[in-house]
């Protein structure tokens, strides 16, 4: 499984019929140092694709229960089937008073 940021970087080259734009946003944004990247469909395994399986590919530090999952900019869940093309969003919980 590849995730190195080299990887990473190498998805921005990526059309998207042949990938999933994968956004992230807030502390998660700050943890990866990225806020976006085309992630081609053949670097991902297992299929289907799935929130789920591109979270655990992605190997970020939170919890994705913690996450708000969005595709498409609509609100999604982890098992929720992507498809090519497919704009994917991760959300952390917002805390505010």
């Amino acid at each position: 499984m590849r995730n190195s940021q080299s990887d990473m970087a190498d998805t921005m080259a990526a059309a998207p019929a042949e990938a999933i734009k994968v956004r992230l946003f807030a502390q998660l944004r700050e943890q990866a140092g990225w806020d976006q990247r085309w992630l081609p469909i053949n670097a991902i395994a297992p299929l289907p694709l799935s929130p789920a399986t591109i979270w655990n590919h992605l190997a970020l530090p939170a919890e994705l229960s913690q996450v708000r999952i969005a595709i498409n900019q609509q609100f999604a869940h982890p098992d929720s089937p992507l498809l090519p093309g497919d704009e994917l969003a991760f959300l952390p919980p917002i805390s505010g008073g």
